[in-house]
Parts: C-alpha cells; structure tokens; sequence
C-alpha cells in the first residue's frame, strides 16, 4: 500500500537511509545494535544552542499574543514576532521555551515549530497551502485499500469506513475507493464540497495542512478539525497499514523515534484546532 506523509524538515528517505547504511558499516562486528543506533541519532542532532533566558512568557500584542523571553519578543526564522492568536496557544508555546534545559531543543517544540511555519509560511499564501491540501482529497489514504490479507482489508474498512461516512453526511462529499494502488478518480462534487470545508483562516489552514502532510489525508485532517476525531484516533487511522506491517515483521527503533516525533507534531496541529474551533 502507498501511503503519502511526514515532516517535510526531516531528512529525507534515501539520504536517511544512506546515513544509516554508512553508519553500521563502520560498526565493528561485537557492536551491540544500540550502539549503532545511537551513532545514527549522534549523526543527524543539529547543534543545539544554550539557554540564554530565565523566564519564558506572553502578553497582548495587536490582537495577538507574542511570545517573550526575558520580556523581549521572540522571533520566526523570518524574523516576524512570534505570535499566537489566542492566550491559551501562547500559554502552550512559552511553555515550550519554558521546559528547555540547558539548550534549546527545537525538536521538543512542536507547537513552537509549526507556529513559526504557519506565520513565516502560510499567512502569506493561504491560496497556494489551500491547494496542496486539496491536491490529496483527490488522492486521499482512505480510498486506496488493500487486497489482502483480508484482516488488514477489515482493519482498514473499520478505521476509515466510518470517516468517509462522515465526509458524506457532514460534508456531502461521497468519495469512491478501490482496492491496489491504481488512481481512483473521484466525483468532482465531492472534491468541491470537501475542498469548501478547508478553513482560510492561516492557523485552522496551518493546522489542517500539518495534518494532511503527516498522515496522508486530508480527510483525516478535516475530520481532525471538525471534532469528529481525536488526535489519538486520527494518528491510529493513518497508521493502519504501518501498525499492520509492524505486527507482521517487528518494530524498528529508528521508525519509532520518528514517529514519536511526528505524533507530537499532530498533537500539536490538534491544540491550534481545539483552541481556535471551525
């Protein structure tokens, strides 16, 4: 089964590969595998800058939050005010500067992370995030089903029957799925009535497009947003085929590092949801 996501600022597949393979070459043959494990985390954790701040918080700024650090504000990449649109999200994400250590750990700062993409990259240009989120309704995860084996056809059916019932009822989009990889062509009026549910609000859009990109479906997303899932229950449905597969031939610890960190990015694209609503 295809299934499309992941951060888009993670390495990507083949050069994570490439690294990994380098490294267990130079592993002597006593090397314990934990060994080897640790070598490849050593291999592609950025430098990490000290602390320099005792206190973390917020306060009002044109009708936003901004975050400060020792009373100054923060800033984007882009160097924009690092601001969130509700007390609460800036509450969370200076709790986030709050709880670093002795450095700062950008990959302990989910909320952090996405704030600076939807302000740096999204605000800008809501038309162009709208349409890569609308480009994977007509290819969404929930209509490419497997053949076999037929647990994993019922496992499928269980999880992502029931979204797609509710595209129907809440969003009258009926979407069609098939089984293998082969393009499922789907009616134009339930691509333009699921597309209509995309929010053009820039932090709902972040949210939802964060979503889409980590899971695979941009269903998921909107069903994420609309409070028909949790966070847990859409992460459980975008991962049947790989929770599938890790049953079959075991779990990796590298795979679940990383996907640990991605769960986190999704917990983080449902806090911006929860706070703002649809």
């Amino acid at each position: 089964m295809r299934k499309r996501g992941g951060a888009s600022h993670l390495l990507p597949v083949h050069l994570f590969s490439s690294m990994v393979r380098g490294v267990m070459r130079d592993q002597t043959e006593n090397a314990r595998p934990e060994n080897a494990v640790e070598a490849v985390r050593r291999a592609v954790r950025p430098l990490l800058r000290r602390r320099f701040y005792k206190k973390a918080g917020f306060a009002a700024a044109a009708e936003a939050y901004a975050i400060e650090l020792n009373g100054k504000r923060v800033h984007t990449p882009a160097r924009r005010v690092l601001a969130a649109p509700t007390a609460a999200l800036a509450q969370a994400i200076a709790a986030e500067w709050g709880a670093q250590g002795e450095t700062i750990d950008p990959a302990r700062m989910p909320l952090t992370r996405l704030a600076n993409a939807i302000i740096d990259g999204v605000i800008d240009r809501p038309r162009a995030v709208a349409a890569e989120v609308e480009k994977y309704l007509a290819s969404d995860l929930l209509c490419y089903r497997a053949s076999g084996p037929q647990r994993l056809v019922q496992r499928q059916a269980r999880y992502w029957d029931p979204i797609l019932a509710w595209a129907r009822e809440a969003l009258g989009a009926r979407f069609s799925s098939g089984a293998g990889v082969v393009h499922v062509v789907q009616d134009a009026a339930a691509l333009a009535a699921a597309s209509a549910a995309i929010p053009d609000d820039p932090w709902r859009l972040g949210a939802v497009h964060a979503v889409t990109t980590l899971t695979g479906s941009a269903l998921i997303a909107l069903a994420l947003l609309r409070g028909r899932l949790t966070a847990e229950e859409a992460w459980q449905a975008a991962h049947v085929d790989e929770d599938w597969n890790m049953e079959q031939w075991g779990r990796d610890a590298l795979a679940l590092e990383r996907r640990a960190f991605r769960f986190a990015e999704l917990q983080a694209a449902a806090m911006v949801m929860r706070s703002l609503g649809w």
